[in-house]
């Protein structure tokens, strides 16, 4: 059963205007089931619609984009089997992040780099239930230092005091999901952003300029978040990514329309060698170098 309220993916998104350049990538996207082929996590906060790689592959190629991170999300827990089963048939020009627990092995993480795995995901936000003791993330980290791989982190402002000790000391790139879930009303003026970007002076940081949907007040085409994802690309522009999210799941105003994300990117990103940074080079050296 779907969970009551779950907003479902748009169904017809328009056709960019905007025309993505060769190669560029989706960094951050998910699969979701089949739930009667790759079942739910018995601990999720919530029960998505069916999102399956295929209907994902179209989404891509609908939009224009060549190559995709597929992020393992909080619905399926630490059962990565749909976002393997969606590298293993897209092949080479996909990627993937996985969550995983403490008990993984050596040969686990070393099959799953094979299939194009590159990164765990460490979730702090806790209205979905994903947190780990501090002590389990290090030792996940121990086991993945010695792969070409980073972690993915997805917190809230609020979060942000709590966990930049530990942050600090992961001994492997961190990537910082959804421009830290800066919200439209505080900007990049904000001391929110400001303990943001104190944390993006350390080269080891970088940030996905993702889910202006999430934090928007005003809507689409979310004109409110241009500035925080502006000024992030501005900082620190050989270190940031873009995703579109899709499915967006847990979204509570509107399915996305997701034309209109990769439209933002000429607002947000008008230089054309930043652009090819942001959607080719980067990604490329984070995921396939």
């Amino acid at each position: 059963m779907v969970s009551p309220g779950y907003i479902p993916f748009h169904p017809n998104p328009s056709k960019p205007e905007f025309t993505l350049p060769k190669g560029s990538v989706d960094s951050h996207c998910h699969v979701f089931g089949p739930g009667d082929v790759f079942p739910y996590a018995a601990t999720s906060s919530y029960v998505p619609v069916d999102a399956p790689k295929e209907l994902l592959f179209d989404r891509h190629k609908h939009l224009g984009i060549d190559r995709a991170v597929i992020v393992q999300a909080s619905c399926h827990g630490t059962d990565n089997r749909a976002m393997i089963d969606a590298l293993k048939t897209a092949g080479e020009t996909y990627r993937g992040i996985a969550i995983v627990n403490s008990e993984i092995t050596e040969a686990e993480l070393k099959a799953m780099d094979e299939v194009g795995v590159r990164g765990v995901r460490f979730n702090f936000v806790k209205r979905l239930k994903a947190r780990q003791p501090i002590e389990t993330r290090m030792k996940i980290l121990e086991k993945i230092k010695e792969l070409p791989w980073h972690l993915v982190v997805y917190f809230e402002p609020a979060d942000l005091a709590e966990i930049k000790d530990f942050l600090m000391e992961v001994p492997v790139p961190v990537v910082i999901d959804h421009m830290g879930c800066i919200p439209s009303d505080k900007g990049a003026q904000s001391k929110e952003f400001e303990e943001l970007a104190e944390l993006l002076k350390d080269d080891r940081f970088w940030i996905k300029v993702s889910c202006p949907e999430r934090f928007s007040k005003q809507g689409p085409p979310y004109l409110d978040m241009d500035e925080v994802a502006s000024e992030l690309i501005r900082m620190i522009p050989d270190r940031v990514l873009w995703g579109t999210d899709w499915p967006h799941p847990n979204m509570k105003k509107e399915a996305p329309d997701d034309g209109i994300l990769v439209d933002r990117i000429a607002r947000i990103c008008p230089d054309e060698q930043q652009q090819k940074a942001l959607l080719i080079e980067n990604p490329t050296r984070l995921y396939w170098g």
